[in-house]
């Protein structure tokens, strides 16, 4: 099969033709028909975060089941399924207590230490996060899949496995967001866009986007924003006093989308007293936020999320029905399609800040 692989770092992809195993006892064989780019993809690449190399990358991914192992109860073959790089191991404590999102037990780490890729020399490819989206086939645990309706197109669908169930699971389960709230994304990538989209679901009253980019803006209007903050002819200063002009102090919730720690002191500075600030940006490791001691008796808190803060299992299915309903926009939030040749185009655009979501296809058999 052909695949987007990483050989180093910092670095591109390239595209290599591996050989996959066959699934094992609690394994799913899946035939991949899209994979959309991701900002954490990025990280990687870059070399912020390191992951052993090489690499198959991706990991926002859907297909159908082409094969399952033995012991595989929950899809079968031509199910439509959504992969998630939030495998979970469903005994420890955290899988137990509902909090999936949390576990480290050992059948990830398993999953994610078994050589299922080799070269035709039989050199082993890693898979990024268990997953390796970014392929023509994807093995993987059946705790890292979810099955959704037919209805829902594949390219579509894809994003619901990272960026909008991280951006949605931000708003309703690690904020809780109510109706009549104010609400501040600050990035609109495919993550913000999500958020923006949560708010509005959740019965957010103002919701305001911040963003560098005029097209971003404009999105974030069209699925939910109620006023936009253009911050690239602001400084820091200026985009908090825009933010606390359009909510009258300061909003009760902001979400911090991009992973700098800039933007995430301004996520702070733009709640009012008793808000809360989530960041679900991922910074590079060794970063770090300054607080100040006047921060700490604000009646502000300051929280971080992952993967939405949630189960995969239930959220996934249940965004999808919201997307089937006409609830959740995921249209808009496709800005092209690609070939699996074109797939470093869809990160030199993320650099470039052009677009929310690139998707990469590939062709059905």
């Amino acid at each position: 099969m052909r695949a987007a692989v990483l050989r180093e770092t910092p670095g591109w992809l390239e595209i290599d033709d591996l050989v996959v195993d066959g699934p094992g006892p609690n394994e799913v064989l899946v035939r991949t028909a899209a994979a959309s780019a991701c900002h954490s993809d990025l990280h990687h690449m870059h070399g912020g975060l390191r992951h052993p190399l090489p690499v198959v990358m991706g990991h926002e991914s859907a297909g159908v089941v082409e094969a399952v192992g033995a012991e595989v109860r929950d899809v079968a073959p031509g199910d439509h399924v959504v992969t998630c790089l939030s495998v979970f191991c469903g005994h420890c404590d955290h899988c137990l207590g509902g909090r999936a999102f949390r576990c480290f037990g050992d059948e990830p780490l398993r999953a994610r230490r078994r050589p299922r890729l080799t070269r035709p020399d039989g050199s082993r490819v890693h898979q990024f996060y268990g997953l390796g989206g970014f392929a023509e086939q994807i093995l993987v645990s059946e705790h890292g899949v979810v099955k959704v309706p037919d209805a829902v197109p594949l390219d579509r669908a894809a994003l619901l496995g990272c960026g909008v169930m991280t951006g949605l699971g931000a708003v309703f389960n690690t904020a809780r967001v109510t109706p009549g709230s104010s609400v501040v994304v600050i990035g609109l990538g495919g993550v913000g866009l999500a958020a923006v989209q949560g708010a509005r679901i959740a019965g957010a009253t103002t919701i305001v986007a911040v963003d560098r980019v005029a097209g971003k803006l404009a999105l974030a209007r069209k699925v939910g924003a109620t006023a936009t903050v253009d911050a690239g002819g602001l400084d820091a200063a200026g985009a908090v006093a825009a933010v606390h002009e359009l909510t009258g102090g300061g909003a009760d919730h902001s979400f911090e989308a991009v992973g700098t720690p800039a933007t995430v002191r301004q996520s702070f500075d733009m709640i009012g007293r008793g808000g809360t600030a989530t960041v679900i940006g991922m910074l590079n490791p060794g970063e770090e936020v300054v607080l100040t001691a006047a921060d700490l008796i604000s009646l502000k808190r300051f929280q971080s999320t992952a993967m939405g803060a949630g189960s995969f299992r239930v959220d996934v299915p249940r965004y999808a029905r919201m997307y089937l309903s006409g609830q959740l926009d995921l249209d808009s939030l496709v800005s092209r399609h690609l070939a699996l040749d074109d797939v470093n185009e869809a990160f030199h655009a993320m650099e470039a800040g052009d677009g929310a979501r690139y998707v990469v296809t590939f062709p059905a058999g």
